[in-house]
């Protein structure tokens, strides 16, 4: 166990604990406000909340990229991170409907992992920085996809209504007439920015990797990253019991 610590790449598992914290924190606040009913106007009414939620899933997605080289058996890697967040939406649908997560983070690197898998052969040709940013420009141009457009800077294109008629093309980035999942992280852009981990540290590697295997960073966030499967699926009951308990609190202290 020691020699396999000794011989990962530690940073990975620092950052994927450091955006845990951050997750964690995010969710709290978001359980308080949304859940809870109580006021943070802060969280609501700036974009600040929103650029929050965004670095912490970046930072998910291209560690996650980044790692996809180092899995013995992705496959069944894919079928275990998506199966956790299929456990989610039951979990969600059954609990709590009006929080469902239908295709959240997880269930999108499950995809990402399976994707990747089945094409790594012709991933593997394509030379690793001008793959890594075509992958970037891609997912920024696709960003709007969700919303029935892509853009990029001035150039803007409607894209047709059509795609979004189905009730079936969700996990694709096309959501069908009342969609909702209250995480959502479709195929499509997504999906490239994981590839622009992926092609980014193929380009580091040979000049990185040596350097940083073993190199201790902070063990707490090392062992949050190193569980982070398991600590993203308990930390939202937790928090709920938490807040829950705050919530009473405010109320017991303000009357």
């Amino acid at each position: 166990m020691a020699d396999a610590l000794n011989r990962r790449i530690r940073l990975f598992d620092a950052l994927r604990g450091f955006a845990l914290v951050n997750m964690i924190a995010y969710h709290g606040v978001y359980d308080w406000v949304s859940v809870f009913g109580r006021p943070a106007g802060w969280f609501v009414q700036t974009d600040y909340a929103r650029g929050w939620q965004q670095a912490i899933c970046w930072t998910f997605l291209l560690v996650a990229g980044a790692v996809f080289p180092y899995g013995r058996r992705p496959l069944r890697r894919a079928a275990l991170v998506f199966g956790c967040g299929m456990l989610l939406t039951a979990v969600t649908l059954l609990v709590m409907p009006s929080e469902q997560i239908l295709f959240g983070v997880l269930h999108l690197i499950g995809a990402s992992i399976l994707i990747t898998a089945l094409l790594r052969r012709i991933l593997e040709k394509l030379p690793s920085l001008p793959a890594a940013a075509g992958c970037f420009a891609l997912f920024l141009l696709l960003r709007g996809v969700p919303r029935g457009t892509v853009d990029f800077g001035a150039f803007c294109a409607t894209l047709p209504r059509g795609l979004y008629r189905s009730p079936a093309l969700f996990f694709l980035g096309f959501p069908g007439p009342g969609f909702y999942s209250a995480d959502y992280f479709p195929i499509l852009p997504w999906l490239f920015l994981f590839w622009t981990g992926m092609f980014f540290w193929r380009f580091l590697r040979p000049r990185a990797e040596e350097w940083l295997r073993g190199k201790r960073i902070c063990p707490l966030l090392e062992w949050l990253g190193r569980h982070s499967l398991i600590v993203y699926l308990l930390h939202q009951p937790v928090l709920l019991a938490v807040v829950f308990l705050l919530t009473r609190l405010a109320d017991w202290g303000a009357a």
